[in-house]
């Protein structure tokens, strides 16, 4: 299960560009990565950072309030805007393991979510790793369900 549009715009009230139904593969905060049909979430803020993930496969970007869009922004490229990246993220994260909802399957297609950013290690007691996010969803929904260990 994937990522897709109308899941950010349920998250983030203010945004631009078009609102069409399209599935995210990749999220992330790195710019240089290779990222099809990705979601950037701009941490660092640099307005270059936005062109090299568009290149790189970014369909949609995360961006904090107060800092200038790039004037070269397609018009229709979607834009979520935030007062806070690291928390849009955590918020992102919790959102996408909710609507997962303890539905794992071998084969299952899921959103690829890639941060490197030491301000998201620093901010999170835990981990980004969506497989360590998913284990331990199910193991709780085990023990939810089972009442024990």
């Amino acid at each position: 299960m994937f990522l897709a549009l109308s899941d950010l715009s349920v998250l983030f009230k203010d945004h631009l560009g078009v609102q069409d139904e399209f599935l995210f593969y990749t999220v992330t905060d790195q710019a240089n990565v290779i990222q099809p049909k990705g979601l950037f979430v701009s941490v660092n803020g640099g307005t270059e950072d936005l062109a090299e993930a568009m290149a790189n496969g970014a369909i949609a970007a995360i961006w904090e309030h107060g800092k200038k869009l790039p004037h070269y922004t397609p018009n229709q490229f979607p834009v979520f805007f935030t007062s806070d990246s690291v928390e849009a993220i955590q918020n992102l994260l919790q959102h996408y393991l909710e609507k997962l909802n303890g539905e794992i399957e071998e084969t299952m297609e899921i959103t690829n979510f890639k941060f490197s950013n030491k301000e998201l290690l620093n901010k999170n007691r835990e981990t980004y790793d969506i497989a360590v996010m998913l284990k331990k969803l199910t193991k709780q929904h085990v023990i939810d369900s089972e009442g024990r260990e």
